[in-house]
C-alpha cells in the first residue's frame, strides 16, 4: 500500500487545482484504527465521497460512504460496517502547491454482526466525526486527496471511537463558472488645469479643501478655517451658533442646547418654570397650570394643618418666591357633611392658615389672598367617602402681576 501512495506523490506538479466546477468524487482507500473496548482488530477500509461546490458558502456539503471488512478479536466472528456520513467541508488557501482542508459533521453506522465476548456493542449507532486533510493536485480536475477522519460514537453507555487514515483520487467535474473576460482600460485624457484662488484666502483652488471661506478668515495650508472650541461643547466655533453654552449641556449640530416638552404642555424645557404639570391641565405662557390643587391635609374637624403636608406648603412657598412675578389666591373647600354656615367658616379658616404659612415662609402679602368655599364646587361624590376626602381640598390660583 506504501508503493501505491508513493506513486502520485511522484506524478505531482505545480498547477493550482481549479475550484469552479461543481462536483468532486473521491474514491477512497485506507485503514481504520478501532478502539479496543468493542474487540475489533484494526482493518482496511474502502468507499468514496461526494462533494458539492455550486453554493455561495465557504463551507462545502460533503456526502461520504465507507464499506469494511472486520474481525473480531476473540472467537471467529467477523463484521460489515457500513458508515454514512454528512460533513461540512473548508478549504484553505493554497500552501504551495498544497491545498489545506478541514471537516465535521454527523454520520450512521450498521454492523452486520454486533458480537463481543467481553461488552455490549450496538450494530447501529450514529456518530459526530471531525478530520483534516489535504489536495494536492495533479491538473486543474484531478488531485491526490489524504485525510485523518476521527469518529465519536455512544456505544452501549459508553463511547468508543475511530480513526480512518484515508487516501483517494480526488476528481472535479460538472459545470464550470464562466470568467468574465479583462476589461481594456483606455488612457485617461488629463486636462491642464486652470489654478486660481477664488476665496482670496492664499490656498490656490486645486489645494483648496473649504474653498469658501469668508473673507479674511485665517486658514491653514488646505485653505479651512483655523477654528476651535471655545465652550468645549464638541462643536466647531465656525459653526456654533451658541458660542456661550453651559458646561455639560446637550447641544444639536449648531452647539445650541437641545430643547424639549418633558411633561407634553406645549412649553419648552427651557422656558417651563412648571416642569411637572400634570398631563392635560392647561398651562400659560411659563409652562404653569392657573390653579393647583393642594394635597394639605387638616386635623379632624379643624384648620390645624397635619405636619406630613408641611413639605407641600414649603414647595409652594419655594415657587413663590423663586417667581416674584405671580401672585396667589388660596382658595378653601370642604365636604357637604355638617351645616352649609359651618362649612362655610371652616373653609375660610383652613384657607387663611395656608396663606398664613405661606407669609412665614416669605412670601410678601400682596402677592398672597384666601377665600373659603365652604361646600360649593364638589369635584367629587359626597356620597362616598373617597368622594368626601377629594373634596376636602385647597386650591391656589395663579396670576401673573
Amino acid at each position: 500500500m506504501k508503493r501505491l501512495l508513493l506513486i502520485p506523490a511522484l506524478m505531482l506538479g505545480t498547477v493550482a487545482m481549479a475550484t469552479d466546477y461543481n462536483y468532486e468524487i473521491t474514491p477512497l482507500i485506507g485503514y481504520n484504527v478501532a478502539e479496543g473496548n468493542i474487540d475489533l482488530d484494526n482493518y482496511a477500509t474502502f468507499g468514496a465521497e461526494l462533494q458539492y461546490n455550486g453554493f455561495d458558502s465557504v463551507i462545502k456539503p460533503e456526502l461520504s460512504i465507507l464499506y469494511s471488512k472486520a474481525d473480531y478479536s476473540v472467537g471467529n466472528a467477523d463484521t460489515d460496517v457500513y458508515r454514512f456520513a454528512l460533513n461540512g467541508v473548508y478549504e484553505y488557501d493554497k500552501v504551495g502547491s498544497i491545498i489545506p482542508l478541514a471537516k465535521a459533521g454527523i454520520g450512521y453506522e450498521k454492523m452486520s454482526d454486533a458480537y463481543t465476548s467481553t461488552t455490549g456493542n450496538e450494530s447501529d449507532c450514529g456518530f459526530i466525526d471531525a478530520g483534516i486533510g489535504a489536495k494536492i493536485p495533479f491538473n486543474d480536475m484531478i488531485a491526490l486527496k489524504l485525510e485523518a477522519v476521527y469518529m465519536l460514537k455512544y456505544n452501549d453507555n459508553r463511547y468508543d471511537s475511530n480513526l480512518a487514515v484515508l487516501a483517494g483520487l480526488n476528481i472535479a467535474f460538472g459545470p464550470k463558472s464562466q470568467k468574465a473576460a479583462p476589461v481594456k482600460e483606455e488612457p485617461v485624457v488629463v486636462a491642464a488645469v486652470v489654478d486660481g484662488d477664488d476665496d482670496k484666502d492664499g490656498v490656490l483652488n486645486s489645494q483648496d479643501k473649504c474653498p469658501n471661506t469668508p473673507a479674511g478668515s485665517r486658514v491653514d495650508v488646505k485653505g479651512c478655517f483655523l477654528d476651535g472650541d471655545d465652550d468645549n461643547d464638541g462643536i466647531l466655533n465656525s459653526a456654533d451658533a451658541c458660542l456661550a453654552t453651559a458646561a455639560g449641556i446637550t447641544v444639536d449640530a449648531k452647539g445650541c442646547k437641545v430643547d424639549g416638552d418633558d411633561d407634553k404642555d406645549g412649553v419648552l424645557n427651557s422656558k417651563d418654570i412648571c416642569p411637572n404639570t400634570p398631563l392635560g391641565d392647561s398651562v400659560n405662557s411659563d409652562g404653569c397650570p392657573a390653579k393647583v390643587t393642594l394635597h394639605v391635609k387638616f386635623e379632624n374637624n379643624s384648620d390645624v394643618v397635619n405636619q406630613e403636608s408641611f413639605d407641600i406648603i414649603g414647595k409652594y412657598a419655594d415657587f413663590l418666591n423663586n417667581y416674584s412675578s405671580y401672585s396667589a389666591k388660596i382658595i378653601g373647600y370642604t365636604d357637604s357633611r355638617g351645616s352649609e354656615n359651618y362649612n362655610q367658616k371652616l373653609s375660610e379658616k383652613r384657607a387663611n392658615a395656608i396663606k398664613s404659612m405661606l407669609l412665614e415662609k416669605g412670601v410678601p402679602a400682596n402677592r398672597l389672598s384666601s377665600v373659603g368655599m365652604g361646600e360649593a364646587s364638589p369635584v367629587a361624590d359626597n356620597s362616598t367617602k373617597e368622594g368626601r376626602a377629594q373634596n376636602r381640598r385647597i386650591e391656589a390660583e395663579l396670576t401673573k402681576n
